[in-house]
């Protein structure tokens, strides 16, 4: 019999946060068909070889950007940046730096923490 290695196993990633960036898109695109195009997700976060890394950062990639984006303005913003949390989900300090400065800029920022928290932001940027 082999003796087993003291190693730490990984924490499997939860998948909630992603469930509920995927409901607050799907909401949104049945709710606003006509502008299901102004809304889209970037494809910030996730593990990645060093290689695809700098290949992303490169190409562009900014840490601390938002999750969501509604590519729309009102009368007050240009767009709407949305952070999407959990319930005990916290903003790393890349996200607050990015969140000021895109603020500074006159967007508005939102962090959502369920599909409720989305439909109220997005309703109430859009009513503007």
């Amino acid at each position: 019999m082999l003796a087993r290695q003291n190693t730490k196993s990984r924490k499997r990633p939860d998948d909630e946060e992603h469930r509920i960036q995927c409901a607050c898109v799907q909401w949104f695109r049945y709710q606003h068909p006509e502008c299901r195009h102004n809304l889209f997700a970037v494809p910030n976060g996730g593990r990645r070889d060093r290689v695809t890394g700098a290949k992303m950062k490169a190409e562009g990639v900014l840490a601390g950007v938002a999750d969501l984006i509604l590519l729309k303005s009102n009368s007050r913003h240009g767009a709407l940046l949305i952070e999407m949390k959990t319930r005990t989900g916290r903003q790393a300090d890349t996200q607050r730096e990015w969140q000021h400065l895109i603020e500074a800029d006159g967007y508005k920022y939102v962090v959502c923490r369920s599909l409720d928290d989305f439909i109220r932001e997005v309703n109430d940027y859009l009513s503007i």
